[in-house]
């Protein structure tokens, strides 16, 4: 017989950090192109998993001196490897004992809606249409465009349906929303990644977290964005979702303009920029990081890219984060007394006042 047991054992056993169980009705209501019910309709159960990302990928970013780490380890590394191997590994004890087992890695932005705006028909990234305009006139991206695509049958949604991962990991229990929208564990506060799998097996649930609020509400997440894209706690900018009975809050962040500072960061956080390219905004590539326009969309976001493209070599299949703001300074506010990871290291993340380029 198929237990939970057996399979978080499983999990762990074979390299996750964590691992939750939850009902798949906890979607429900959910809108249908995000449902993941409509992905596996009779499964039963989600069954969440969580990979950390070792701190210490943060430490270059933290000192200005290496930047390579954080996308190659903890992007690449646990999508494309880690988390893939741990999926295989428990999906063959689930369907070992008869059961089917749907596997879900992060894809990350395939969906038919934007994860930018929510609005319908997904775009290529930014950096993938460039790839198209410039280099594959002519053939379709590596990553293929779902905007065209239409449901298979009557009463089903178009392919590839992408559910939201953190709100599924908060459905199968392993943690909460903070205000920067992460994904918040006692254990590893903001820094892990996701993967899951949906079963027709009927299993033992677990419970939605309820103890004392992972997010402190501090506002370090708002304060040290490179973008201001975060709304101050007070802002009432908030969006806010029901699961199954859970309030889930977080601030209603401008996502085109997060798309744009986390892997560029501006002119005071991207040390790989000349000065003088900054300086210059050649056709204003830079109107949106330079404070000229407020106005952040895919149009602003391509420009950006096309002008920089060039200084940031795409490692690993990952763009090069140069930000990491919001996470480093969550990480910092809750090892301070009170936090959920008060006490995990021996020494704090932040030992010095945050970097910043003088020009």
């Amino acid at each position: 017989m198929l237990t939970s047991s057996m399979i978080k054992e499983a999990a762990l056993s074979a390299g996750a950090d964590m691992c939750g169980i939850g009902p798949v009705s906890r979607f429900d209501g959910a809108p249908d192109e995000m449902n993941p019910q409509f992905l596996f309709p009779e499964a039963k159960s989600i069954i969440g998993f969580v990979f950390r990302i070792p701190r210490g990928v943060q430490r270059g970013i933290e000192e200005g001196t290496q930047f390579f780490q954080y996308p190659s380890m903890s992007y690449g590394g646990i999508n494309e490897i880690f988390a893939p191997a741990v999926l295989y590994h428990v999906s063959k004890v689930i369907e070992d004992a008869g059961y089917e087992a749907f596997v879900y890695r992060n894809t990350g932005a395939r969906g038919v809606v934007s994860d930018m705006d929510g609005s319908p028909g997904s775009n290529l990234s930014p950096e993938e249409q460039i790839e198209v305009i410039e280099h594959a006139k002519t053939a379709a991206a590596h990553h293929r465009n779902v905007q065209f695509t239409r449901p298979v049958r009557e009463g089903s949604v178009a392919p590839d349906l992408q559910f939201q991962f953190r709100l599924a990991a908060v459905a199968c229990g392993l943690g909460e929303i903070g205000w920067s929208k992460m994904l918040l564990t006692g254990k590893f506060g903001p820094m892990q990644r996701l993967a899951f799998i949906l079963t027709d097996a009927q299993l033992e649930y677990d419970e939605m977290y309820s103890g004392e609020p992972l997010c402190r509400k501090c506002g370090a997440c708002v304060r040290e964005c490179p973008g201001g894209c975060i709304p101050p706690i007070n802002s009432g900018k908030a969006i806010s979702v029901n699961i199954d009975g859970k309030i889930c809050e977080w601030g209603d962040i401008d996502m085109w303009r997060c798309y744009a500072f986390y892997t560029h960061a501006g002119r005071h956080y991207n040390p790989f920029v000349p000065k003088e390219v900054w300086d210059k905004n050649e056709s204003g590539s830079f109107d949106l990081m330079e404070g000229v326009t407020d106005i952040a969309n895919e149009q602003e976001i391509i420009k950006i890219y096309t002008a920089l493209q060039k200084y940031f070599p795409s490692w690993v299949g990952y763009n090069m984060a140069k930000c990491g703001g919001c996470i480093r300074a969550c990480v910092s506010a809750l090892e301070k007394k009170g936090g959920c990871l008060e006490g995990r290291f021996k020494n704090p993340l932040r030992t010095k006042k945050p970097w910043r380029l003088d020009r």
